[in-house]
């Protein structure tokens, strides 16, 4: 069943992913975060649970908030467009440009829409590398796994912050603010709670991130 009813909707969905396969302690900490989602309790849901190694809860929430943000901006792909939205802006003050070190290496002003593409394919390479992100259990993580995953989480954020500056109120038309809203409330408590983006790269939501962390 689609999300929000919007199966005939046209958007791109990535294949969702597995961080583990069936049984295995990828599989108990899935059972934790449904647990405790289900609780209605975010702070709760997104501590490290008693005894849990730390790249382990990373790796599994990586893939669930990767998986949330592609899912949300699949719903506005028809309205996020080229000719909308020429750069990747979160409102006047910021422009976000794209590289990923290896095939772009010097930043490019992209559309919107060309961004979160580059993002999305560049974030499913780095799931599908087992390398940084190992399927088998009690494989090694990389010395910097976790500077990779504050990658990832710094530019989905990104995509947030176009979301609420450039379509909020075809979000408010759709009647999906109250999920877009969980789930952001969802991404910035975990963020917080393992310092994964600097300050200084929450400005164009600062004062939406500042409402949440004090409720």
């Amino acid at each position: 069943m689609s999300l929000f009813g919007l199966g005939s909707r046209n958007h791109k969905t990535f294949r969702p992913k597995k961080n583990a396969p069936s049984g295995s302690k990828g599989e108990q900490l899935r059972k934790h975060i449904d647990a405790t989602l289900g609780s209605g309790n975010l702070r709760e849901a997104v501590r490290l649970p008693p005894g849990e190694d730390l790249h382990e809860w990373l790796a599994i929430n990586t893939v669930d908030f990767f998986n949330q943000v592609n899912i949300l901006y699949g719903t506005l792909t028809e309205f996020c467009t080229s000719s909308s939205c020429p750069t990747m802006s979160a409102g006047p003050k910021y422009e976000y440009r794209w590289a990923d070190g290896v095939n772009i290496k010097k930043p490019i002003e992209v559309s919107a829409p060309k961004y979160v593409d580059y993002l999305m394919n560049w974030i499913e390479t780095q799931l599908d590398d087992e390398s940084i992100f190992p399927q088998k259990l009690g494989a090694p993580f990389p010395p910097n796994f976790q500077d990779v995953v504050k990658t990832i989480f710094k530019r989905l954020f990104r995509v947030y912050a176009h979301i609420y500056h450039s379509h909020f109120q075809k979000i408010v038309g759709l009647k999906e603010e109250a999920h877009l809203n969980t789930c952001f409330k969802h991404f910035v408590l975990y963020t917080w709670e393992f310092r994964l983006i600097d300050k200084a790269e929450l400005a164009p939501l600062y004062e939406l991130v500042e409402s949440i962390l004090q409720l």
